[in-house]
């Protein structure tokens, strides 16, 4: 059994065996509020909440705004919460904030990115999966399925965890890759990346950093083009990508299991404030790519918001 399965199990069966006292849990997230994939994390945080007794407060910014976000983590803070839980995609802008809930005493969880800066801002522990090298292994499995020139699609420019995301493909696939920076606006994505293949009949692989957001209009891009030669893959789950997986149309998705990012780091700061309990290290929650033989096993319940 991995450690990750461990702790999952142990902290899932201790929460549902023995419900702890009503704790108060924020959750502060950078992830806009039009973006699917910040519904299924906040499912999780919802869940361990019903499942823990913890009182769960989940909070986001409208938009990507780091300094919107820092005010959001500075009131949480003043509000001396038993828990708090974090994304860290900037930790420059983010720090400070951070710092002072651990000064207040405040245990801090990180969560989804910041894997790699979370310990030295005084984090118990990261829930997520290593961005990079996410990233090389969705390059390598690309070009060992033939791809020869890419494109990157970040529709969050300025999310460190993103920029990490485009370069570990680019280091994995080992070919040409250039990034397509975009809004995180589907209409905008589809039309930048038809746009991108017009300019450049070379380009036969395309990475998207979000299924709903990034990877379906890409897929509706490369059909209006009848390219039927490009490969497709996505971060991430949305129901329409899966389909799309499952049909042959898209090579894969790389879940990083975001429902156990809102779940898990909830249920360890509602059981260390009740009982002092808290796994001995990271917990990663991903890469796996979800390929045609396994999409449509996971599709309904991406639909309910789960994957």
């Amino acid at each position: 059994m991995t450690k990750f399965t461990t702790a999952a199990a142990t902290a899932a069966l201790m929460a549902l065996a023995a419900p702890v006292m009503a704790q108060n849990i924020i959750v502060v997230a950078h992830g806009q509020a039009n973006d699917p994939f910040w519904s299924v994390v906040k499912n999780g945080a919802a869940k361990a909440g019903e499942h823990t007794g913890a009182t769960v407060d989940f909070r986001s910014p409208e938009v990507f705004d780091m300094v919107a976000m820092g005010q959001l983590i500075d009131a949480a803070v003043n509000q001396a919460p038993d828990g708090l839980v974090v994304s860290i995609p900037d930790a420059d802008a983010l720090g400070p904030s951070i710092q002072r809930a651990v000064d207040a005493g405040i245990p801090v969880i990180s969560m989804n990115s910041g894997s790699d800066v979370a310990a030295e801002l005084g984090a118990l522990l990261h829930v997520g999966q290593s961005e990079y090298d996410a990233g090389v292994a969705a390059g390598t499995r690309l070009a060992e399925m033939g791809g020869t020139k890419g494109i990157c699609v970040n529709q969050e420019v300025g999310n460190v965890s993103l920029d990490q995301r485009c370069a570990g493909f680019a280091e994995g696939f080992g070919n040409p890759v250039s990034v397509v920076p975009t809004a995180n606006d589907p209409t905008e994505v589809q039309s930048k990346v038809r746009a991108a293949l017009d300019s450049d009949p070379e380009v036969d692989t395309i990475l998207g950093l979000g299924a709903s957001l990034v990877g379906e209009p890409s897929v509706a891009a490369v059909q209006a083009l009848g390219r039927d030669d490009v490969l497709i893959a996505s971060f991430d789950l949305s129901a329409g990508f899966l389909q799309a997986v499952a049909d042959g149309q898209a090579a894969f998705a790389i879940d990083q299991q975001q429902y156990l990012q809102g779940y898990l780091p909830v249920a360890f700061l509602a059981l260390h404030a009740e009982y002092g309990l808290m796994p001995g290290g990271d917990v990663p929650s991903g890469p796996n790519l979800v390929t045609q033989d396994s999409a449509a096993q996971v599709i309904e319940l991406s639909a309910q918001g789960i994957r």
